[in-house]
């Protein structure tokens, strides 16, 4: 259970000098003091825990060692993201495109930015934390089709302000390239793209002829545009 008296951040702790330098020049100063203590914490209370265990998608951001910034989507299934306790939240890292981005840069420069999503009711919370990778096999068994995880350990996490999300509906329950319980999943389009086949790795060479056959660079646009990818 959380602690009934959470770690709440001070301004200092949590605005950076140009950040502060903003809030000076445009007279936000106090209300920033203030949306600190409002809903910044420095620990996952129980609702956090509750609403990014519901989810089935969220948005990473990482950095490069040198700074550069990257976000991508990493979907799953429902409660794909994991608290391990003490602060600790774990998600899984599936099959990509092998550019290894994400990882590339938890492995490197370990902070992340992690928001969760909910385009329906409308909110959203945010998490920042320091991430290492692991292919611990206790922590692999729980994301079947996994490469491996990414552990986090929080550092700030917050409801944000859900005025300017416009309400989506959703379409379906999730993406068939989500693993099932056995961790098998479709063979994707962009793998069966004839320029490609001598640049896979070696599991997945000769696949194609197995799943529709080669395709064209623009036969693949077309199966994006329409969403059949």
């Amino acid at each position: 259970m959380s602690d009934p008296t959470p770690a709440i951040p001070t301004h200092d702790d949590f605005y950076t000098d140009a950040q502060r330098k903003l809030q000076d020049e445009n007279g936000t100063t106090k209300l920033s003091h203030a949306v600190v203590q409002a809903i910044v914490r420095d620990e996952l209370e129980d609702y956090h825990i509750d609403y990014i265990e519901s989810r089935d998608y969220f948005f990473l951001s990482t950095v490069t060692a040198d700074g550069e910034p990257t976000v991508s989507y990493k979907g799953g299934p429902v409660g794909f993201v994991k608290h391990l306790g003490d602060g600790k939240l774990v998600f899984p890292n599936y099959d990509g495109n092998g550019m290894w981005l994400s990882m590339g840069n938890i492995d490197a420069a370990s902070k992340v930015g992690m928001l969760f999503m909910d385009f329906e009711t409308p909110w959203r919370i945010r998490v920042q934390g320091d991430a290492k990778l692991s292919k611990d096999p206790e922590l692999m068994a729980h994301f079947p089709g996994c490469n491996m995880v990414a552990t986090v350990d929080v550092t700030r996490v917050f409801q944000n302000c859900a005025r300017m999300i416009h309400k989506h509906k959703r379409v379906e329950d999730h993406s068939i390239y989500v693993p099932d319980t056995e961790g098998k999943q479709p063979f994707p389009a962009w793998k069966r793209i004839a320029p490609l086949q001598d640049f896979l790795p070696e599991k997945d060479r000769g696949k194609a002829a197995e799943h529709g056959g080669l395709i064209i660079e623009e036969e693949y646009m077309g199966k994006v545009m329409d969403g059949t990818s």
